[in-house]
């Protein structure tokens, strides 16, 4: 096949996409479908804000933003059906709690492993003689420890607990099987820290991402079965008709990973040229078909939760998910532009690469027209923020991909770390803040307790957003300008690597800043484990203003 042939097909493709969202508006169904988008509300709920690490006084002027007057209309002949609804998501929320805390306290840890090995790393690239004198502390094995650690210990750890959490939530019913999430989040662990002993003695895979032995594999695969267990048992017990867009992209991503991660895995079947094909279509999609889907369901749950009113367009919402399925499949191809293989096929990866601005700005969109007006919120709300900009930097980190994989600016992007701040803007300034967000908002009502400490939240928040911003900025200016020197053919490439250095150093001091925010995190959510502390009444927000409402928000839902 032809790369003509590929890239005509994808404008009758396109072409045809564009009919369709035509006849879509003149259907109006772009519109605000809002008893789908509501689902998420109990009776008499929306209008009312809901933000369970915030103080009740800052909580109360989250409601004076939202409503006019603090003051919400809700019918006194509904207050009853109100009360049974909110007592049945109590119920959902006490069966999910121990399971979910199993979870995001393994998530907690391997957040604060992978940190200090990525700090290492990092500093590692501008300072080689640090921590030498061991073979397990050099640069390939401990940038191989990180990568693991995220991509199979917080990611995730995070990513099921807060599944688990929201999806009874969300079909209004309690979690069955909670005990074969439990058994397959030992395995999982257990295949985990085996793995990572392979790869610090010098035993993997050889492939990024893959790097963690088969025989070791078959853990996290049963473990991993295990775990969508209860999460099908659930959803086939429901008590609701309508599937909430959340559970679409949570149901769609459960299903894709064990496929990913099986056919990444098989062995003796992908040799050669091949089996780089098959890394970076495994590589590229686990980010996209797994921790995308994950967070992008956390976003339309927790954003609308909030704010207390539902996302604009419904209908938009649907569009980005079916868009993102059918799009992103081949995108990792454009990692090999330059590659030995085939013309067709790198083709075939931009297309789709471009292809992708679709969902990204159906989402995108969407979240804006919902938080449209009531962006003081944010001002507020410590959970909002997270999620809004997590929300916000899917948007910069895919269009960013997209134009990424041109041959254009990947001939000067690629093998340079301009690459690798493009990753950690997907995966952490995106997946990891919105999973701060969402534990944030769920560890409260998981524990019956509240954040002891508001002012940890804030130093967290800070930490981390300022150390991500240098880290990203520096390498992708160290990146790009290491780029442009290798291309030069009268530069000698120690030339390439010398222009980088400053960079790296600031890649470093973002690093310690990220690390010392994760500190925080985890030293705080112990806390909040042990119930340790003076109790706090009412969640705790970024700013106190006294404010007398005429109807407070309703506590505990």
């Amino acid at each position: 096949m032809s790369s003509v042939t590929v890239l005509l097909l994808s404008f009758v493709l396109s072409v045809t996409g564009l009919g369709i969202f035509i006849w879509s508006l003149r259907r109006n169904m772009f519109g605000n479908n809002f008893e789908a988008a509501s689902v998420i509300f109990s009776t008499g709920e929306i209008g009312r804000v809901e933000d369970p690490s915030a103080t009740s006084d800052q909580r109360e002027g989250l409601q004076r933003v939202m409503v006019d007057g603090g003051k919400v209309a809700i019918d006194p002949t509904l207050a009853d059906r109100f009360r049974q609804e909110l007592a049945d998501r109590i119920k959902a929320d006490q069966s999910t709690a121990y399971v979910c805390f199993v979870f995001l306290a393994c998530a907690i840890i391997w957040l604060v492993l992978a940190s200090v090995f990525g700090l290492i790393s990092s500093i590692k690239l501008h300072y080689p003689e640090f921590l030498t004198q061991h073979e397990w502390l050099t640069f390939g094995r401990t940038r191989t420890l990180h990568l693991n650690m995220v991509a199979y210990g917080w990611c995730p750890m995070a990513a099921f607990g807060i599944a688990i959490w929201m999806l009874p939530r969300l079909l209004k019913t309690p979690l069955f099987g909670g005990r074969f999430a439990l058994l397959g989040c030992m395995l999982w662990n257990a295949g985990l820290i085996a793995g990572l002993g392979s790869i610090a003695v010098g035993i993997n895979d050889g492939l990024e991402w893959l790097e963690i032995p088969w025989q070791v594999s078959i853990l996290l695969v049963i473990g991993g079965a295990l775990i969508a267990l209860p999460l099908v048992f659930t959803l086939v017990n429901r008590k609701v008709d309508h599937l909430y867009v959340s559970i679409w992209y949570m149901g769609a991503a459960l299903f894709w990973f064990p496929v990913l991660y099986l056919v990444g895995k098989l062995p003796a079947v992908h040799f050669g040229v091949e089996q780089a094909t098959m890394n970076w279509w495994f590589g590229h999609n686990v980010l996209g078909l797994y921790y995308t889907p994950i967070a992008l369901a956390s976003v339309y749950y927790f954003l609308p939760k909030i704010i207390g009113r539902p996302i604009q367009s419904y209908n938009l919402s649907l569009i980005g998910f079916w868009a993102l399925a059918f799009f992103y499949g081949q995108v990792g191809g454009h990692h090999l532009v330059g590659g030995p293989v085939p013309h067709w096929l790198i083709t075939l990866s931009i297309v789709q690469s471009m292809m992708m601005i679709i969902p990204v700005l159906a989402f995108s969109v969407n979240q804006h027209l919902t938080m449209r007006g009531h962006f003081k919120t944010m001002y507020y709300s410590p959970t909002l923020r997270f999620i809004v900009l997590g929300a916000m930097m899917y948007t910069v980190s895919s269009v960013e991909g997209s134009f990424e994989a041109l041959r254009s600016i990947n001939t000067v992007a690629h093998f340079t770390h301009f690459t690798v701040a493009h990753a950690h803007i997907g995966l952490y300034a995106f997946f990891s803040i919105v999973m701060f967000g969402a534990i944030y908002f769920a560890m409260p009502r998981i524990m019956s307790w509240e954040w002891p400490h508001p002012k940890l939240i804030v130093a967290h928040f800070w930490l981390v957003v300022s150390g991500i911003a240098i880290y990203a900025i520096a390498l992708s200016i160290g990146g790009w300008q290491q780029g442009l020197a290798m291309l030069d053919a009268n530069r000698p490439f120690m030339e390439s690597v010398l222009v980088s250095l400053p960079y790296l150093e600031a890649r470093t001091l973002g690093g310690t800043l990220m690390t010392l925010g994760h500190l925080v995190f985890a030293v705080h959510f112990t806390q909040m484990a042990l119930r340790y502390g003076r109790r706090r009444i009412g969640p705790a927000l970024l700013h106190e203003r006294r404010i007398q409402p005429e109807l407070s928000p309703v506590a505990g839902a």
